[in-house]
């Protein structure tokens, strides 16, 4: 349900995605990225059709930590039409994550 995503897959699995998309940068090493992998597999199934999540590691793919200038993870990043709307960087919790992510999407949305 959460697919991997790397430095060479990028632009064809987030850029050209066309539903929204949830990139969660982290590492195996890093506790609260662990923490986090229930979380962002739940909101995957949750929102499966309307929403992908995806996971990066950031140790091996260090075009898209430099790309964005993550510092630090687990660091997520909402992109929708290729473009980078919100980032979060840090254990999220999941009420708090949804509403980030609704919040965004709504109002990108009522932008356009």
């Amino acid at each position: 349900m959460i697919d991997t995503v790397t430095d060479a897959g990028f632009e064809a699995d987030v850029i050209a995605s066309t539903p929204p998309i949830l990139v969660a940068l982290g590492a195996s090493w890093c506790p609260p990225c662990r923490a986090m992998a229930p979380v962002l597999t739940q909101l995957a199934r949750e929102r499966e059709g309307s929403l992908r999540v995806v996971t990066v590691d950031s140790d091996a793919n260090p075009q898209i930590v430099d790309r964005f200038g993550v510092m630090s993870v687990p660091t997520l990043l909402l992109f929708s039409g290729g473009e980078q709307l919100h980032r979060v960087v840090g254990y999220t919790a999941k009420p708090k994550l949804l509403r980030i992510v609704d919040e965004t999407l709504a109002g990108h949305a009522a932008a356009r």
